[in-house]
C-alpha cells in the first residue's frame, strides 16, 4: 500500500500495524463491514468497498511535512512528483466533440465507504451543527488549491469556463474571473459575454464552491481539489438541512446523528433497497419541511419582541403553529432516515401499488381454469384430468386455458378463476398482482412447484383481492424490497406453502386479512410476518424460523386505527436472530416493569426491563440467553435516538421478557402474550432458540 497517514495532525506518527487496527476499529463502530487482508492490504477492493487511490489521498496528514526516510507512516503525499498522473477518471461533456468546454473530473460515482471516511475523518469529525461550516472551511483550506485553476461554473441552465484566482473559505466561495474568449454551454437560454460579466459582477466575482466543477488535468495536481468540491457539493445537496444551523438543540455529534444515517439512506435508495412509496414519501416530507421552515423564518424575522399589537400576537400564534408542524415533519423524517425506526415503525401507504384494478367477472359469465406448465408427461396429464379438471370443469360455463408461466396466467384471470401450476421451477421477473378473488394451487408438493423471482422490485406477490387462495407452492424471493408476500387489502388464505425469503417476509397491511396455515417461512432479513394496526391475522400450524425477528406486531395505532386482531395456534417459532414475537407500542403510560424470577436470571443477572437511558435500544444490543452473539449498535446511534425521543416528548426503548430455560420458555412467552388484548387466541405455540428471547416490546 502507498505510504499514507491515518491520524490527525496532532496525533503524531504510528507504525503500520497500529494503522490497520485503527481502521478496523472505526469501521466496526460505524457498521462498515470492511475486511482488511493484513498480508495483502493493497487489495481492499476485494470486499466490495473499492476505495480508490484518489480517496486515500484525502486520508493523509496535510500538515505533516514529508520525510526523506522510508517510515511506513510518513504521511507523504500520494500525488508527489515521483508519481505523476491523475488517479481520477475523465468525465466527458454530454455534447461530446461538439462542445466548446473542456472535460471535468469524474467524481459523482464515489462509493459509500469513500464518502463516509471523508466526512467522518476529515471534513466533519465530531462537530456540532453550528460548527459544520467552520469545520468544512478548515478541511477545504487544507486540500483545495488556493488559486490558478480552471473550473466550470455550472448552475443548471448554463456552464461557463472560469478561472479561480482566490478563495473565500469563510463563506465557502471562490473568487473567479471569466476566461476569454467566452466558452459556455447553455440549456434553453441564450447568453452573451456581457450577460455573463453582469452576472459575475452582481455576485462580486465570488461563486459558491459547490457550483464549480474542476477542469480535468492529467498531471494529478488538482485531484484533491476535485474530490473536496465533490464532497462539499454532495453534502449540501443530500445531507445538510437548512433548519439545522438554527436548531436550539445543538449539543450532539452531527456526523453520528445526521450524516451517517442520511448517507446510508441515500445509498439504500440508490441501490433499490427502499420501497418506492417510502422514497416518494421521504421526498415529499423534505419538500414540506423546507417550505414550513421558510414560512416560519419569515414570520420570526417580522416579529418585534417589544410590540404588543394585535398583528404581532397573531403572527406569534401562527409561528408557534408552524414550529409544531416543523417539529412533526422533522420527527417523521428521522423515522425514515434511522434504519431501526424505519424497520419497526415502517410506513402506511404506497400509492404506486394501487394501479392494478380488479377485473371482476367476465361479461360472458365464463369461468376459466388456467393450467401452467412448460411441458408435461401423459401420466401427469391423466392425473390432472382425473384429480382436478373433471371436477372443476363439470359445467358448460367453464373452459381450460394453458400458460407457460404463472404471471401470464394471473394477468388473464378474472374473479372466480382457478390457476393450477404443474411441477416445475418457474422464474419470473415481475411482481405478481392479485386484484381478484382467485385460487392458485400447486399440483404436487410445495418443493415440486417453485415460483422464483429473479430481479428487484418492491414486492413479490401483491394481494388486494377480496378472497385470494394460495396452496402447495414454494415461493423463492430475491431482492424484493417490501416483502415476499404483501396483503394490502382484502383476504389472503395460504395453506401448505413454503416461503423462502431473502429480504422481507409476509406483510399484512391495515384493514387486510391473512390466514396462514401449515406454511414454512424462513430467511427474512426483517421480520417473518409484519402485522399492521387494524389488520386481522390467523397463524395456525406454521414454522417461522431463521429470520431477524419471527413476528413483528405494529399495534402503534393512532386515534383513527384499531388494534390488530391476531390468532396464533400451534406455531413453531425458532432460531430467529432477534425475538420470537416483538410488539411495537405507543408509550402512553401503559408501560409497566416486569421482573424476572431470580431463579431465571443468567450469570450476568440482567433484569427483565432492559432499557437504556431514555433512548432507543436496538434488539441486537441486548444480550441473549445462550444464543449466538449479535453485533451491537454503536453508542452514538443510541444517543442519537435518545435526543430525538426527548425532542418529541416520548421515550423509546425495548422491554425484554426472556425465559431462561426450555422448560419454561413456551409457557412464559404465552403468559406474556396473553396479557395483550390484540390476541384473540394463542395456544400450543413453541418458542425455541430465538436469539434475543421469546417476546420483546418496543415502546416509542
Amino acid at each position: 500500500m502507498e505510504q499514507e497517514a491515518r491520524e490527525n495532525p496532532s496525533a503524531g506518527t504510528r507504525n503500520a500495524g497500529d494503522e490497520m487496527s485503527d481502521i478496523v476499529e472505526v469501521d466496526f463502530e460505524s457498521y462498515v463491514n470492511v475486511e482488511l487482508d493484513m498480508e495483502e492490504n493493497n487489495h481492499i477492493s476485494e470486499v466490495g468497498h473499492n476505495v480508490s487511490s484518489s480517496t486515500h489521498a484525502l486520508l493523509q496528514n496535510e500538515d505533516e511535512s514529508a520525510d526523506d526516510d522510508d517510515d511506513d507512516d510518513s504521511g507523504t503525499d500520494h500525488f508527489n512528483t515521483e508519481k505523476s498522473g491523475t488517479q481520477l477518471q475523465r468525465c466527458e461533456r454530454p455534447g461530446g466533440v461538439t462542445s466548446s468546454l473542456p472535460d471535468t473530473f469524474q467524481t459523482s460515482h464515489l462509493l459509500f465507504y469513500e464518502r463516509f471516511k471523508a466526512y467522518q475523518d476529515y471534513m466533519l469529525g465530531d462537530c456540532k451543527p453550528s460548527e459544520v461550516k467552520a469545520f468544512t472551511a478548515d478541511y477545504l483550506e487544507k486540500v483545495v488549491e488556493p488559486c490558478d485553476w480552471l473550473a466550470l461554473w455550472s448552475i443548471g441552465v448554463f456552464d461557463v469556463l472560469v478561472e479561480v484566482y482566490d478563495l473565500d473559505l469563510k463563506d465557502l466561495k471562490a473568487c473567479v474571473r471569466l476566461v476569454l474568449p467566452l466558452q459556455c454551454d447553455t440549456r434553453g437560454c441564450e447568453l452573451t459575454e456581457e450577460a455573463i460579466v453582469t452576472l459575475l459582477e452582481a455576485n462580486q466575482h465570488r461563486l459558491p464552491l459547490q457550483e464549480l466543477l474542476v477542469v480535468y488535468e492529467q498531471s494529478g495536481d488538482f485531484d484533491l481539489t476535485a474530490l473536496a468540491l465533490e464532497h462539499l457539493r454532495f453534502f449540501y445537496t443530500h445531507i445538510w438541512r437548512q433548519w439545522e444551523e438554527e436548531d436550539e438543540d445543538d449539543d450532539f455529534d452531527y456526523f453520528v446523528r445526521c450524516v451517517e444515517p442520511r448517507l446510508r439512506l441515500y445509498y439504500d435508495i440508490l441501490e433499490d433497497r427502499v420501497p418506492l412509496g417510502l422514497v416518494a414519501e421521504y421526498k415529499s416530507l423534505l419538500e414540506n419541511c423546507s417550505q414550513c421552515f421558510q414560512k416560519f423564518s419569515v414570520l420570526c424575522r417580522g416579529l418585534r419582541t417589544d410590540s404588543d399589537t394585535e398583528l404581532d400576537n397573531v403572527s406569534m400564534v401562527e409561528s408557534l403553529k408552524l414550529y409544531d408542524q416543523l417539529e412533526t415533519l422533522k420527527r417523521k423524517l428521522h423515522i425514515i432516515e434511522n434504519p431501526l425506526l424505519r424497520y419497526v415503525l415502517g410506513y402506511k401507504g404506497n400509492a404506486s401499488q394501487q394501479c392494478v384494478q380488479s377485473r371482476g367477472l367476465r361479461a360472458s359469465g365464463m369461468r376459466v381454469v388456467h393450467v401452467v406448465t412448460d411441458s408435461c408427461s401423459t401420466i401427469q396429464l391423466q392425473s390432472l384430468l382425473s384429480d382436478r379438471l373433471l371436477h372443476l370443469c363439470s359445467s358448460e360455463d367453464t373452459e381450460i386455458q394453458f400458460s407457460r408461466d404463472p404471471v401470464s396466467a394471473v394477468e388473464r384471470c378474472h374473479q372466480g378463476d382457478v390457476v393450477i401450476v404443474l411441477p416445475g421451477i418457474y422464474s419470473v421477473t415481475s411482481s405478481i398482482f392479485l386484484p381478484d378473488s382467485i385460487t392458485i394451487e400447486g399440483f404436487g408438493l410445495p418443493d415440486e412447484v417453485v415460483i422464483e423471482k429473479k430481479n428487484k422490485g418492491d414486492s413479490f406477490v401483491e394481494s388486494t383481492g377480496a378472497d385470494v387462495r394460495l396452496s402447495n407452492i414454494k415461493f423463492i424471493q430475491h431482492d424484493a424490497i417490501e416483502g415476499i408476500m404483501c396483503v394490502r387489502q382484502g383476504t389472503l388464505n395460504m395453506e401448505n406453502c413454503v416461503l423462502q425469503c431473502e429480504t422481507t417476509g409476509v406483510i399484512v397491511r391495515t384493514s387486510a386479512r391473512l390466514t396462514m396455515n401449515m406454511c414454512d417461512l424462513y430467511g427474512s432479513k426483517g421480520a417473518g410476518v409484519e402485522i399492521y394496526p387494524g389488520s386481522v391475522c390467523s397463524l395456525v400450524g406454521n414454522g417461522i424460523h431463521h429470520c431477524k425477528d419471527g413476528i413483528l406486531i405494529k399495534d402503534f395505532a393512532d386515534e383513527l386505527d384499531v388494534m390488530p386482531s391476531i390468532t396464533m395456534e400451534n406455531n413453531v417459532i425458532h432460531n430467529n436472530a432477534g425475538y420470537g414475537v416483538i410488539l411495537v407500542k405507543s408509550n402512553n403510560g401503559e408501560q409497566r416493569d416486569v421482573a424476572l424470577d431470580p431463579s431465571e436470571e443468567g450469570p450476568a443477572g440482567p433484569t427483565a426491563v432492559d432499557q437504556q437511558q431514555g433512548g432507543v435500544t436496538d434488539p441486537t444490543n441486548s444480550t441473549s440467553n445462550g444464543s449466538a452473539d449479535v453485533q451491537p449498535e454503536s453508542a452514538e446511534n443510541n444517543s442519537t435516538d435518545c435526543d430525538v425521543a426527548s425532542a418529541s416528548g416520548r421515550k423509546l426503548h425495548f422491554i425484554r421478557q426472556i425465559s431462561r430455560n426450555k422448560e419454561t420458555s413456551c409457557s412464559r412467552a404465552v403468559q406474556d402474550l396473553m396479557d395483550h388484548q390484540i390476541f384473540v387466541s394463542i395456544q400450543g405455540n413453541q418458542f425455541r432458540r430465538n436469539g434475543m428471547g421469546d417476546l420483546g416490546t418496543f415502546f416509542y
